[in-house]
């Protein structure tokens, strides 16, 4: 009888976000199994139960994705996955918490296409603002604008959680090779005056960013937003828009909007979870992996 694929999937949330699901069944897994309240020190027992369950052959047809809320912590569980097996034991791995890797490699990637398209420039040496930047795909941002070479400030409501978020982002994240300030929100309107792109990545249903603010902005170049839910988080940046000019910018600066955003990191993630199907060998992903392919797809519609 020929083995199903099968995707474990864990989270340490009380439930499987039923997006995730769904990405991993169109994608061709016949079975996804949710583990849900996961302790992070069961990865070692639960890893080695799916990698002695089947043969090598097997585990061709055996992945784990790893959801949850938290990127360090998903990263974590991704290292301690990758930790618990032995050649030839070896299974695919994707770690992508609240889809978070996944949405911040599309935000980066379709805000390096408006800058090389309209300003003919990259993020290299750009200052990057990131509103709502303690949360999870602020953070995967700002490590992935900072690899590239910009300067990140990621600001928040409280001036030492965004010390605390960015220093872990630099050392945890970008193996100390990178550096991220922080910010608070009180001074958004000094910061946002050499500002070159902005990142809205707060919850959901809150303005980050003023129209007033918009036109304060005299190099301002392109406002992404991922918040899908009114009031969006950017003034003027409708869920829809793809690379339309913001109404209130004196900078001429354009707008990308969560649904834009949300089709490259929908085809960033089915990406991967098709990679882990086809793989040769075993693979551990997470939101540099994403960040590739969100690339890749954008390259690919050109």
């Amino acid at each position: 009888m020929e083995k199903p694929f099968i995707l474990h999937m864990l989270t340490t949330a009380k439930n499987l976000s039923p997006f995730d699901v769904n990405m991993a069944l169109d994608a061709g897994w016949v079975s996804a199994v949710p583990y849900t309240n996961v302790e992070p020190s069961e990865i070692e027992g639960l890893i080695q139960d799916v990698i002695f369950s089947r043969g090598p052959k097997g585990l061709q047809k055996t992945g784990i994705f790893i959801g949850g809320r938290d990127a360090k912590q998903a990263m974590d569980m991704l290292k301690a996955a990758k930790h618990a097996m032995l050649p030839p034991f070896q299974v695919a791995v994707f770690a992508d918490p609240s889809g978070a890797f996944t949405t911040a490699a599309g935000m980066v990637a379709a805000t390096e296409k408006e800058l090389r398209d309209k300003f003919n420039l990259s993020l290299e040496g750009l200052n990057i603002l990131i509103l709502g930047g303690t949360g999870p795909v602020g953070q995967a941002a700002a490590v992935l604008a900072a690899q590239i070479g910009a300067n990140v400030k990621l600001v928040g409501r409280q001036l030492e959680k965004s010390q605390r978020i960015a220093k872990l982002c630099s050392d945890e994240f970008g193996d100390g090779k990178i550096t991220i300030t922080a910010g608070i929100n009180a001074d958004k309107a000094e910061y946002i005056k050499t500002t070159d792109v902005i990142f809205a990545t707060g919850a959901a249903g809150i303005e980050l960013l003023s129209s007033d603010l918009i036109a304060s902005a005299s190099q301002l170049k392109v406002a992404a937003d991922v918040n899908a839910v009114p009031p969006l988080g950017i003034a003027g940046v409708n869920s829809f828009a793809n690379g339309d000019p913001i109404a209130s910018s004196k900078s001429n600066a354009v707008g990308l909007g969560a649904m834009s955003i949300g089709n490259i990191k929908y085809q960033a993630q089915n990406r991967l979870l098709k990679k882990m199907i086809e793989k040769d060998l075993p693979i551990f992903l997470h939101f540099e992996h994403a960040f590739e392919v969100a690339r890749e797809y954008i390259d690919s519609l050109n």
